[in-house]
């Protein structure tokens, strides 16, 4: 049996990693069943799909003509939600976003190609899509370091006490945290 060993340099993992390859040959396999799918996938005329590729719409231009959807099941497609929605108008782009694990969050944004669609879209609000009530609003435009704060404050966080030794009648305050 031949292996394959694969020196990871990361610090997650130390040591190196060792395939057969017959494991190999099933990952290849694997892979090439999921580049098919997405193949499939990709040329599903379910639903119709614009691209912009020519134009280079600004980001609050886009969120304009874009919607959140909240309360997504977690076994939805990109392509189911754009189907659903192809109802109000043109779709161009439907994102569910995901954890770094790779599972589906629970909301989705659908980019329509004109903001009329928007209004149609969120009339939907509360209907049912896989056996979920959705939730459906305008995306908003992110504002930039909007609700960071920009330090931690002043003291020790046990609050400011400008008098504590001088005044307190239980004595001094110093040493006894």
């Amino acid at each position: 049996v031949e292996y394959l060993a694969l020196l990871v340099p990361s610090h997650r993992f130390p040591r190196s990693i060792i395939f057969s390859m017959e494991d190999i040959q099933a990952l290849k396999a694997k892979i090439a069943k999921l580049e098919s799918e997405k193949a499939r996938l990709m040329k599903s005329d379910e639903v119709e799909m614009s691209t912009l590729d020519d134009v280079d719409p600004s980001k609050e231009e886009v969120d304009r003509r874009s919607i959140y959807v909240g309360q997504v099941d977690y076994e939805a497609e990109p392509a189911e939600l754009g189907q659903f929605f192809s109802q109000c108008g043109v779709v161009n782009r439907v994102t569910i976003l995901c954890t770094q694990d790779g599972k589906p969050k629970g909301f989705a944004y659908v980019e329509f190609t004109e903001e009329a669609a928007v209004w149609a879209a969120e009339r939907l609000d509360g209907h049912i899509f896989k056996g979920r009530n959705i939730k459906v609003c305008q995306k908003r435009t992110n504002v930039p370091h909007m609700g960071k704060s920009k330090g931690k404050g002043k003291g020790d966080g046990k609050g400011w006490k400008p008098y504590a030794d001088r005044y307190s009648p239980y004595g001094s305050s110093k040493g006894k945290d």
